[in-house]
C-alpha cells in the first residue's frame, strides 16, 4: 500500500527536489506552498508523514505543528530549516516536531529519516478500506467492489479512484488530478482527465440508480453520494 506524505514547502527547488525523489520511490505525495494550507490540508486528510519546512507565508511551520497537535492530529511530522542552532532544533521539538532535518540536505538523509517516523507509525492502526456509499475499496488488494458487485479497474483508474476517495465529499480540480494521478508539473492541455473520468463513470454507475462521481462545471469533480 503507498504511503501518503504531505510536504509543505515554499522553495520551489526544495520542494521539486523533495517530491520526485519520493515519487520516484513510490509514495503518494501532496505538496502545498503556504502555511494556510498546510494547516488545512494536514487537518483534513490522513496522511502517514508530513515534511514541514519551518518558514512559510502565511503561518510558520511551528504554528502549524501546533495547531495539529492541538486538535489531535498525532500524524508524524518532519521538520525541515535552515536554522541550524541546539536551541532551534528544541523549539521545533517541543512545538510537536518529531523530528528536524537542516537545510542544505542529502536525499538519503531525508528518506532515511522518513523510513523511521513510518515504522514508529507502523503500530498503529493503518486504514486498509475506504467506503462511499455502497461503493468499497480494498487498499490491500485492491479490490473495488459496489453494492458487493466486484468492479475490474484498470491501474490508471484505481489509482484516479483511490485519490476520489481519498478526497471524497471535496471537489477535485482537474490541475490536482493531472498532478497526483499522472505526475504532470504542467497542464499539457489533452483531454486525458475527462476520458479517464468518463470510463471510471461508466464502471461505477452503471446498473446502478445512485451516481457517484459528480462534474461540477467550471471546478472539477467529486465523489459523492449526494447529488
Amino acid at each position: 500500500m503507498s504511503r501518503r506524505i504531505l510536504v509543505v514547502e515554499d522553495d520551489t527547488e526544495t520542494a521539486d527536489f523533495i517530491l520526485k525523489g519520493l515519487r520516484q520511490d513510490g509514495f503518494t505525495v501532496e505538496h502545498v506552498a503556504d502555511g494556510r494550507d498546510g494547516l488545512f490540508m494536514g487537518s483534513s486528510s490522513d496522511f502517514d508523514v508530513m515534511i514541514m519546512d519551518r518558514m512559510l507565508p502565511g503561518m510558520d511551520g511551528l504554528s502549524i505543528i501546533k495547531g495539529l497537535r492541538a486538535a489531535g492530529i498525532e500524524t508524524p511530522i518532519l521538520i525541515l530549516s535552515a536554522l541550524s542552532h541546539l536551541d532551534d532544533k528544541v523549539k521545533g521539538l517541543r512545538a510537536g516536531g518529531d523530528d528536524y532535518l537542516t537545510k542544505p540536505f542529502g536525499y538519503s538523509e531525508l528518506l532515511a529519516r522518513l523510513e523511521v517516523l513510518l515504522r514508529r507509525r507502523a503500530g498503529k492502526e493503518v486504514q486498509t478500506e475506504m467506503v462511499c456509499g455502497d461503493l468499497k475499496v480494498d487498499l490491500l488488494t485492491r479490490r473495488v467492489s459496489r453494492g458487493g458487485r466486484l468492479l475490474e479497474l484498470l491501474p490508471r483508474e484505481y489509482k484516479l479512484l483511490e485519490y476520489l476517495m481519498r478526497h471524497k465529499e471535496r471537489v477535485v480540480t482537474r490541475t490536482m488530478l493531472l498532478e497526483q494521478v499522472w505526475d504532470y508539473r504542467f497542464d499539457p492541455h489533452t483531454s486525458v482527465v475527462d476520458t479517464h473520468i468518463s470510463r471510471l463513470r461508466k464502471k461505477l454507475e452503471d446498473g446502478f440508480d445512485r451516481p457517484l462521481l459528480h462534474t461540477l462545471r467550471g471546478s472539477g469533480y467529486r465523489l459523492s453520494e449526494q447529488p
